[in-house]
């Protein structure tokens, strides 16, 4: 006996879907046919068994991201301006997606576009995975009838999202391996080398340097106490990632991330290149501003940014313009408010828009640049220190023992 998924239109034209056991092929599409016309029927591949299958029920690879949308997008967009149906375009791509997760969100998809609900609709209904922003100018696409040319316009923006983030997660990557290598170094000479030397300086304790007693008292106490030390640095590290995912957290993190020597700039042109980037694509999209406002908040990533677009939102929704609640806050320079209020003035915000996000890309990159290149000098002379430091340290009194032997 094996299963096999179905689908079947009833009289009425809606699609229903469904699951049953035969011992063929043929025996179950004659007992599907008795509840209307039989769309399609398929053998459900049987899953790995004992463990494995098991694990593999639990369904733990990881869901659909940035890319995967930004993918789809592309493949949606080429195929829709090629001629081929919305619904034939998804089932091809669900076929060729490789992800099990996002396999099943396309397929859902192409079952809603099937009993024919719109492909904004379709969308909304997986809105952890296709945003707000996804879907209204796919919605306003629906309506004007440019829908091949806005998966163009929305791949492009995906692009630049997914290309900015690998920069910004590109520039934390060397900070991180170094400030590792520099912690564990730190442990291996405390824990491994510096016990090595403690039989050497016993007896002379009143010869040993400051700095040589405190590495000596912290190489003590890491050795008897490394199970508290351990899990008070998981305690911290937990315990400062709940802090962050609370509202009060999450506002001091962000604020904290504005004001960071080296990184502000940085920080500073993602949130002005994301907010106005967005706020361009559905302006130009036909999206109302009032939603186009709201979504710019919510995909600000920054509580601070949020807060000010929100602003901006309550003042539109009064009537007044969007420029007049910029210019109070220190956020935003006062050239890109000026250039706002200008755009408003001549009707040509989106383009306005997109020419400042297309500046502040630029300056973002520029920005990435410069700061890996002042953190990979500071990263090494850092770790340079702490390691001259504890090796010093140890050379100094043996040093110092040496010349009193001589004498």
């Amino acid at each position: 006996m094996s299963q096999y998924r179905y689908q079947v239109r009833d009289a009425a034209g809606s699609l229903s879907t469904g699951q049953l056991t035969a011992g063929s092929l043929a025996e179950a599409a004659a007992l599907v046919r008795g509840q209307g016309y039989l769309v399609d029927i398929s053998t459900v591949a049987a899953g790995p068994k004992g463990l494995l299958g098991k694990l593999n029920s639990l369904n733990l690879r990881p869901g659909p991201g940035l890319r995967d949308v930004m993918n789809f997008t592309n493949q949606l967009a080429v195929m829709i301006k090629a001629g081929i149906s919305i619904r034939a375009a998804i089932e091809g791509i669900a076929e060729q997606t490789e992800n099990p997760k996002f396999k099943q969100i396309v397929d859902q998809m192409r079952q809603d576009v099937e009993a024919g609900k719109p492909f904004s609709e379709a969308l909304a209904r997986h809105a952890k995975v296709f945003s707000p922003l996804y879907v209204n100018m796919v919605r306003a696409s629906e309506m004007s009838g440019s829908f091949g040319h806005m998966l163009d316009r929305i791949a492009a923006y995906l692009r630049q999202q997914v290309e900015t983030r690998s920069m910004v997660r590109g520039a934390m990557v060397y900070p991180i391996i170094i400030g590792a290598m520099a912690i564990s170094t730190t442990i291996f000479l405390l824990t491994f080398v510096l016990p090595r030397f403690s039989t050497l300086f016993q007896g002379h304790e009143s010869m040993l340097p400051l700095p040589t007693k405190m590495l000596l008292g912290m190489s003590a106490f890491l050795l008897t106490y490394w199970y508290a030390c351990l899990g008070s640095v998981l305690a911290a590290v937990i315990g400062a990632m709940y802090y962050i995912r609370t509202p009060l957290g999450r506002s001091h993190w962000d604020r904290l991330k504005l004001r960071l020597p080296v990184l502000k700039r940085m920080f500073r042109a993602l949130y002005i290149t994301r907010g106005l980037q967005t706020m361009g694509e559905m302006i130009n999209a036909g999206v109302p501003m009032l939603e186009t406002i709201q979504i710019t908040a919510d995909v600000s990533g920054n509580q601070l940014y949020r807060t000010m677009w929100m602003s901006v939102f309550r003042s539109v929704k009064a009537g007044n313009k969007i420029a007049a609640p910029l210019q109070k806050s220190p956020l935003l320079p006062r050239s890109v408010v000026q250039m706002v209020s200008a755009g408003e003035e001549s009707g040509k915000l989106g383009e306005v828009l997109n020419d400042i996000s297309g500046f502040y890309a630029n300056e973002l990159r520029n920005t990435i640049k410069a700061a890996t290149a002042m953190l990979e000098p500071l990263m090494i002379v850092l770790m340079g220190f702490i390691v001259g430091f504890i090796a010093m340290s140890i050379i100094l009194p043996i040093f110092k023992m040496s010349q009193l032997a001589k004498k």
